[in-house]
C-alpha cells in the first residue's frame, strides 16, 4: 500500500472507491509480528518531507523501545504520550529522512488519508501480539 497522501479534495481513501486487494495465504499475514506498545517519547520531525513525528515505543520486555517516523500530526505530542498503539514490528528498517524508523503504526485512514490510530481497552500490556 502506497503511504498516505492527504488530499482533502481527492479523498484517495474513501471506502466507497478502494477496490478489495487479492487474497492471500494464511501465512503470508501470520508471519507478520503485529504488537501492542505504549508511545514514550514524541519528538518534531521537520526534516520530513510531510508532516511527522518520531516517535518511540515501548513493546515490552522481548522486543524492547523501537522508533518510527509516524504521519500523525493530528495528534498532539500529549495526546500520543503514554498512548497504547498497534505496531508492525518485523517490517525491516527504513531511511527517512536521515532517520532510521524500525516499525509501522497502525491506524484506520479516513478519506482523506488522515491517520486515526488504533484504539486498545485498558489492560492490554505493552508487547501483546495482535491476532
Amino acid at each position: 500500500m502506497p503511504e498516505p497522501e492527504i488530499n482533502r479534495e481527492k479523498l484517495p481513501y474513501a471506502p466507497g472507491s478502494l477496490e478489495r486487494k487479492a487474497d492471500v495465504r494464511a501465512d503470508d499475514y501470520f508471519a507478520l509480528d503485529i504488537r501492542t506498545g505504549r508511545i514514550v517519547e514524541v519528538e518534531d520531525f521537520p526534516e520530513a518531507r510531510k508532516p511527522a513525528w518520531k516517535i518511540s515505543v515501548d513493546f515490552g520486555p522481548v522486543i524492547g523501545k523501537l522508533q518510527s517516523s509516524a504521519q500523525i500530526k493530528n495528534y498532539s505530542r500529549d495526546e500520543l504520550m503514554g498512548r497504547l498503539v498497534v505496531g508492525a514490528v518485523n517490517l525491516g528498517k527504513k531511511r527517512i529522512a536521515g532517520f532510521t524508523s524500525e516499525f509501522l503504526i497502525l491506524g484506520a485512514l479516513d478519506p482523506d488519508g488522515t491517520v486515526r490510530l488504533l484504539h486498545l481497552e485498558d489492560g492490554v500490556e505493552p508487547g501483546a501480539p495482535v491476532a
